[in-house]
């Protein structure tokens, strides 16, 4: 599983901050805790930045390489900012993102196949994030893939999102994304790779459910087949979770729980209510979070609004 990290991101108020201050040592303190917590990438979000795009982007890269020994993911709709940190980047990065939408299309898979980057392609089009996998892996395999190939991206360099949206507000497409990476991986050969933002599925849900949330949804992910994704390292337990399903190794109850859910997924199938230890606090918040995630219980009636 590569971990992209998520934390260099304009979104956030101490990035903006260190953005405008041109703060260096801001910069290179979350760029080296995500590489020591097991970031193999960095996603540096810079937004649109459409007066001074490609300075703030150039000296973010230089930031960071001195920092941390990982890749670069280039996180920015400003072309003239994206090309500028490919220039700088000291190792073959990865660019995020394209859509199938006609001009980031024609433009941002040219850029990346000039630089030898990887590609991050959003399952998505001018008319916006389509509901069902089948929609989502159309525009894949009709508009994304086609176009990869056709500036010469190699396969292994194209990684294809299918979106994840928050859980709070878009609750059947959280199921949807899981089936589109695994409809994906079978209806294209050879399977491109694949990589979503994780954080978006529980993004305006109470701080105290997020990291749980992310967890069982990415260990969804992980069965279906997703081969990387965009998170916080800093959360010790998703980090935690990742080795553990890798590994197959469970320390708790709730992590062979999980392995359960994995496995169950895996094979296409719903992991049984049997598993779960009624008992188990822990046991019965991972049960709950996968009912809402496959939108089986509505999202209201477990996370209350507030």
């Amino acid at each position: 599983m590569l971990i992209v990290g998520e934390r260099i991101h304009i979104t956030a108020p101490t990035i903006q901050r260190a953005i405008a201050a041109r703060d260096v040592a801001t910069i290179q303190r979350i760029a080296r805790a995500q590489a020591a917590r097991g970031a193999t990438f960095l996603d540096l979000g810079i937004g649109p930045q459409r007066r001074n795009g490609p300075e703030v982007m150039a000296w973010m890269v230089d930031a960071v390489q001195e920092a941390a020994d990982v890749g670069l993911s280039l996180d920015t709709t400003n072309l003239a900012a994206m090309e500028a940190g490919l220039r700088r980047a000291r190792r073959p990065a990865m660019v995020n993102a394209t859509s199938a939408e006609a001009e980031r299309l024609q433009e941002v898979p040219a850029m990346a196949a000039r630089y030898g980057a990887k590609l991050i392609a959003l399952m998505m089009g001018p008319e916006g994030v389509p509901v069902t996998a089948e929609e989502r892996v159309a525009i894949a395999s009709e508009r994304l893939v086609p176009r990869a190939v056709a500036v010469g991206i190699p396969m292994e360099n194209l990684y294809l999102d299918p979106l994840v949206l928050t859980v709070a507000g878009c609750q059947p497409y959280c199921r949807e994304a899981i089936e589109a990476v695994r409809a994906v991986k079978r209806a294209i050969d050879p399977p491109p790779k694949t990589i979503c933002g994780l954080s978006n599925v529980s993004h305006s849900v109470a701080r105290e459910h997020r990291s749980l949330l992310n967890r069982v949804y990415l260990v969804m992910l992980m069965a279906a087949g997703l081969g990387a994704v965009i998170a916080d390292p800093l959360d010790g337990h998703l980090m935690a979770t990742v080795r553990r399903i890798a590994q197959r190794t469970a320390r708790t109850p709730a992590d062979s729980l999980l392995l359960a859910l994995y496995d169950a997924t895996a094979a296409g199938e719903e992991l049984e209510p049997s598993r779960v230890d009624r008992n188990d606090p822990d046991q019965v918040a991972i049960w709950r979070a996968v009912e809402v995630l496959l939108n089986r219980t509505p999202y209201d009636a477990v996370y209350p609004r507030r």
